[in-house]
């Protein structure tokens, strides 16, 4: 098959540039298609319990997390002109497209009791900007007047004041969003430039700053990329024509990739922003390999067509395991129930096959139609740092074999004690680094304010009506009194507030009235407060349309997933020692407790995704190699070195968390490819050396350790890169990936051969050296009688090449 293939591609290189060229351009259009993710989710499957409680929150009441929190902590902000301009900010931000309200101490409502209408009416504090300082001084005694508002709008201890701007949830959370956090952020500069600083949260302004950098971040790593890849095939090959033929082919896959992502109406997350420069850092190594054997073979007998056909079918066959055991790392993902996991495993997986079509497809033709290799182009066959580096692993695995074994021991222990220490946790703005301005002022507002993110307290009394009763709300507010006692959450709001907030209105704004209503004032109070119920009146945010189910809102600091489930225990003891579970259905909720939820799920189902990865990759493997025995020995290099990750990660703290868990699939799928070709290689010496294990060994070592190197230490600096990014799970991934394709160089060069030589005869058994797929065997050779390929040479004239079959190896 490989052998027919082999010529079929050289043969018909014109038609199939043709049909790669319009398929590029048909990808490249989709690619334009591709549209950003403003939304944190996707984590949960749909029945889990969490995001089912979640959708019930939403189909009663409105969508949490969509408020943007501005605050200025400076006592100069009640000085006349200060307060005109924060008054003039809130009048702003409100005229902008997508801003629903605006709620300051410039910008606050009270109620107004009109008797012949027996209702309450929202009316605002200031109607106007401020004229002189004794109206300010006015406005804020009456702000302070208001207990609704206290430590929900300012924090007298801290001299804090909060702006609350209510963005619309739908248009936020779509590509209609336009550019509306710059407008804010533009219009909150111009305040600060009166001298106060302006502290900025809430989950829409975080969603923007990480949808942006993600943006931002593609171009960056993308370029990065090229830059690295360029150079290092420079320092390799000293070649430009080699540079550009491997360039050429990853720009092709970048473009399928972010076409296929188009084309599957998937978005850009900043787990699929990853896609695009792994897709260059795994395409590279393909080349490698393709290119290392060109060279090997041209150099062997200087035939140019003979060397690109036996790259194709002894090279793409290995190659097309490497890269089917990679894209099984990343199609682990895919059985998951998590939408960002699941559409990034599919794109991953599908991408990284096609990168595989793609460079056996390219790399061939290309050099085709450039003249044979000269010998400055097959001087690094020779380079004697890789020499050097060759020599010293073949006598590490010939007479040093108890020390690699030994520091072996040593590693895997160390690993273990290091793994022994990893933790489980994760924060919901937890790629940003702690000195990102972003995270100073959420840490700004939760030791203020006690948090930024929602939580919700949904309560169903079960029975119609029954969430207005007095003893209900009473526990309401007993629940209320016992949250307050929570270091981590801020002061909550309730349908007992709004009730305390009118009766307080009824008694003309005394603040002594701020409590509920008795039995005595229910005659003359009640028709103010049922008219409060109405559409558009206060109660009817914390009210479902039954009046049967209410909820409290509050927030939350972004203390991880570890205290999040303490504090959950908590709460729930809580709850139910005042809401029996018998009488009461009470659910802890909002898009804090969705997303820790989600995260743990997905660190649950990427530890089964590992395992599935092993199991898989293992099959393939022993479809490749039909021998149980070699499988063992070929793992054991390549889960070495995950173990070490582990171990480090442990040691420097890193938790295990659904960007760091990813590390493990990725790293076995692109490490065992190492291990494949050196075996793949040596099984083809076996045959050639008449079953010299020995020999054969060390003369796969010599050849297939070449490419190995140069494509370790490509992945290497390509994964390193990532340590630049912005946010911190990217960082880990780069840090972790390169460390771990480091170890596994080390481990498949020195532990793998090792063990060859000292279990060769129980190793390799006959069924090892007769694959189970005859598609897989290395020897066979093909027939070029009658091959013809065009060259140009260099006066730009084609030249037709008649090849005789040769006798090989």
């Amino acid at each position: 098959m490989w052998a027919w293939l082999s010529s079929r591609i050289l043969r018909n290189r014109n038609g199939i540039l043709i049909v790669l060229g319009l398929i590029t351009l048909f990808l490249g259009y989709e690619a334009k298609n591709v549209k950003v993710s403003y939304k944190f989710g996707g984590l949960l499957p749909k029945n889990d319990s969490a995001y089912v409680q979640y959708e019930e929150l939403l189909a009663k009441f409105s969508e949490d997390g969509n408020i943007i929190v501005l605050g200025v902590e400076d006592k100069a902000l009640y000085e006349l002109e200060n307060f005109r301009a924060w008054w003039q900010l809130g009048h702003d931000l409100k005229a902008q497209p997508g801003v629903d309200s605006v709620f300051s101490e410039a910008n606050i409502y009270t109620l107004a009791r009109n008797d012949s209408l027996k209702r309450f009416q929202l009316s605002a504090v200031v109607r106007r900007q401020p004229q002189s300082q004794a109206e300010v001084d006015s406005i804020v005694r009456v702000v302070r007047s208001l207990p609704f508002y206290s430590g929900l709008l300012y924090n007298d201890t801290a001299s804090t004041s909060l702006m609350m701007v209510f963005v619309n949830a739908d248009r936020f959370n779509s590509e209609q969003r336009g550019d509306m956090v710059d407008l804010i952020n533009a219009r909150v500069e111009q305040f600060e430039a009166g001298g106060m600083k302006v502290y900025r949260s809430g989950l829409p302004f975080i969603r923007t700053v990480v949808t942006e950098r993600t943006k931002s971040e593609l171009g960056m790593f993308v370029g990065l990329m090229v830059l690295v890849v360029a150079l290092l095939l420079l320092l390799f090959f000293r070649s430009w024509r080699v540079m550009l033929v491997c360039l050429t082919v990853v720009a092709v896959g970048v473009v399928w990739a972010l076409g296929s992502i188009g084309l599957l109406g998937y978005k850009l997350t900043v787990v699929m922003s990853v896609i695009p420069p792994l897709i260059i850092v795994i395409g590279i190594p393909n080349c490698i390999f393709l290119i290392n054997k060109y060279h090997h073979e041209f150099a062997a007998h200087r035939n140019q067509v003979k060397a690109l056909s036996r790259v194709i079918y002894r090279v793409g066959r290995a190659s097309f395991m490497t890269n089917a055991t990679t894209a099984v790392g990343f199609a682990t993902f895919i059985p998951t129930y998590s939408d960002v996991l699941k559409q990034f495993g599919v794109i991953a997986s599908v991408n990284i096959l096609a990168m595989f079509v793609l460079s056996l497809l390219l790399v061939p033709i290309l050099f085709s139609f450039q003249g044979d290799p000269k010998d400055r182009h097959l001087a690094h066959l020779d380079r004697n740092w890789v020499d050097r580096a060759t020599n010293w692993f073949i006598h590490m695995v010939q007479y040093r074999r108890p020390l690699v074994y030994a520091f072996t021991g040593l590693l895997i222990v160390m690993g273990l004690l290091g793994a022994s220490r990893l933790k489980n946790e994760t924060h919901v703005v937890d790629d940003l680094p702690m000195d990102d301005p972003v995270m100073q002022d959420l840490r700004f507002f939760e030791s203020r304010f006690n948090g930024v993110m929602p939580l919700e307290v949904l309560v169903d009394t079960r029975k119609k009506g029954h969430a207005l009763k007095d003893s209900n709300l009473k526990r309401i507010a007993r629940l209320q009194d016992s949250l307050a006692t929570f270091p981590e959450l801020s002061r909550s709001l309730s349908i007992a507030d709004a009730v305390k907030f009118t009766k307080q209105a009824f008694y003309d704004g005394d603040p002594a009235r701020y409590t509920l209503i008795n039995n005595t004032e229910k005659s003359f109070i009640l028709p103010y407060l049922e008219a409060a119920q109405d559409e558009g009146g206060m109660a009817r945010a914390f009210l479902d349309a039954d009046k049967r189910s209410t909820r409290l809102t509050m927030q939350v600091a972004d203390i991880g997933t570890a205290r999040m489930d303490v504090l959950m225990e908590q709460l729930r003891a809580e709850v139910d020692s005042i809401f029996a579970p018998e009488d009461f259905r009470v659910t802890l909720t909002g898009t804090s407790v969705v997303f820790l939820e989600g995260s743990k799920y997905m660190v649950g189902n990427l530890v089964i995704s590992l395992f599935m990865a092993v199991v898989i990759i293992s099959a393939l493997m022993a479809l490749l190699f039909s021998s149980a025995r070699m499988v063992i020995i070929s793992l054991v290099p390549n889960l070495i070195p995950l173990i070490t990750t582990a171990g480090l990660m442990g040691y420097l703290g890193i938790p295990i968390k659904p960007s760091t868990i990813l590390v493990f699939s990725i790293a076995l799928g692109i490490a065992v490819d190492d291990a494949i070709h050196y075996l793949s290689k040596y099984r083809q010496e076996l045959k050639s050396t008449r079953h010299n294990v020995r020999n054969s060994v060390l003369l796969a070592l010599r050849e297939a350790g070449v490419s190995m190197m140069y494509t370790s230490i490509v992945l290497f600096c390509g994964f390193s890169l990532f340590v630049f990014s912005d946010f911190g799970g990217t960082q880990a991934l780069g840090l972790l990936v390169s460390f771990t394709l480091l170890v596994a160089m080390f481990t498949n060069l020195l532990i793998l051969p090792s063990l060859l030589l000292s279990f060769e005869k129980v190793a390799t058994t006959k069924s090892f050296e007769e694959p189970l797929l005859d598609i897989l065997d290395e020897e066979e050779d093909i027939d070029l009688e009658g091959l013809r390929v065009e060259a140009q040479t260099n006066g730009g004239a084609k030249r037709a090449v008649d090849e005789s079959v040769e006798e090989t190896d």
